[in-house]
């Protein structure tokens, strides 16, 4: 079968491999849309670094590796004791891989398993592919009133779904959002949704400020022109954001927000960040606010998603900017992404029709 691997930095290739085989407690998926995510561009520009040069713990896989975590696709085959899901359902693929047997995993954490990784980044096949295999546990039915584009972009709303869950967030909150790109519009859609009083976006890419007042911000800001800090406090009644969420993972944007939010606000961090990040411990300290991190999705995020999107209260589509073939991922794909960030929000690669 075709597949999209990774070989190392810059370096992707479209092969032949083997079709994988389908056991007990799995089901085979031929992917129809696969969502290229920032951190596949990480990995191309600048890895590898979560795709393993060793060993996984759990895949025992390491490069070249298919890649392609963001999936939708239709059931092709399952093993002999799945009863509950038929071939030819529609599905959203959740890639968390996890050894269930650590502490977290005991917790019911898998997000935060001590050996996680993820299909289409440490193994076990990947989205780009013709096929991949999965544990039953990680397939979503798709609603009929849902296509299977909008079906790609379940995994990364569902990132966003979970870091409000997650955080201390109220109804009526004021809000503010670090970065336009797919995670943080996916905030903002999902703030909309839970019912935010007031959502300020900062981002510098034009098109990406436009989409962010589409999905329900009412205030973008530009941090290369607006002080932040005063513009937010001054939305916010001179007192700062309840909250806010960083989508960026960027410094500047981090010692913004820690001084835009008031008094015992929280400061919750989404993006993964490329380099270490400096703190301003006193900025928390004198103002009792708090820094916390989320880590992708728990169990229910992924069907708490899909029934938002068909029940319309999410409305993600829009956020596809370009649909590509599996032989155009580079070129169409990461350059596009890399090379032409303003023009684009996700692109979806269409792997099957």
């Amino acid at each position: 079968m075709k597949a999209v691997r990774f070989h190392g930095q810059r370096d992707i290739r479209l092969e032949e491999i083997e079709v994988p085989k389908c056991g007990k407690g799995q089901v085979k998926v031929k992917p129809a849309y696969v969502g290229i995510c920032g951190t596949d561009l990480h990995e191309y520009m600048g890895g590898a670094n979560i795709i393993p040069t060793s060993p996984h713990p759990i895949t025992q896989e390491k490069v070249p590796l298919t890649i392609g975590h963001e999936i939708s696709g239709v059931i092709e085959e399952v093993g002999d004791d799945i009863t509950d899901i038929q071939i030819g359902q529609r599905v959203a693929v959740q890639p968390i891989i996890y050894d269930g047997t650590c502490g977290a995993c005991r917790d019911g954490l898998i997000n935060c398993c001590d050996n996680n990784g993820f299909v289409g980044l440490s193994g076990w096949g990947g989205g780009l592919s013709e096929h991949v295999v999965v544990p039953r546990a990680a397939v979503y039915e798709i609603p009929d009133t849902v296509s299977l584009q909008v079906g790609a972009l379940v995994e990364p709303i569902a990132v966003a779904w979970h870091s409000i869950n997650t955080s201390p967030f109220k109804k009526g909150d004021k809000v503010l959002v670090l970065g336009g790109g797919p995670i943080g519009l996916a905030v903002i859609q999902c703030l909309k949704a839970k019912g935010a009083g007031t959502i300020i976006a900062s981002e510098v890419a034009p098109r990406r400020k436009d989409f962010a007042k589409k999905f329900g911000a009412q205030h973008v800001l530009d941090p290369t022109q607006d002080d932040v800090v005063t513009r937010v406090k001054e939305i916010c009644g001179g007192v700062g954001a309840d909250l806010a969420f960083d989508a960026a993972g960027v410094q500047a944007g981090l010692n913004q927000a820690l001084k835009a939010i008031r008094a015992r606000g929280t400061l919750v961090n989404i993006a993964v960040w490329e380099k270490p990040a400096q703190l301003q411990v006193n900025d928390l300290v004198f103002r009792e606010r708090k820094y916390v991190g989320v880590a992708t999705y728990v169990a229910g995020d992924f069907r708490d998603v899909l029934d938002a999107i068909a029940t319309g209260t999410l409305q993600p589509e829009p956020m596809i900017t370009s649909v590509i073939e599996m032989d155009e991922v580079e070129a169409k794909g990461f350059k596009a992404l890399i090379e032409e960030k303003d023009k684009h929000v996700k692109i979806l690669v269409k792997v099957s029709p």
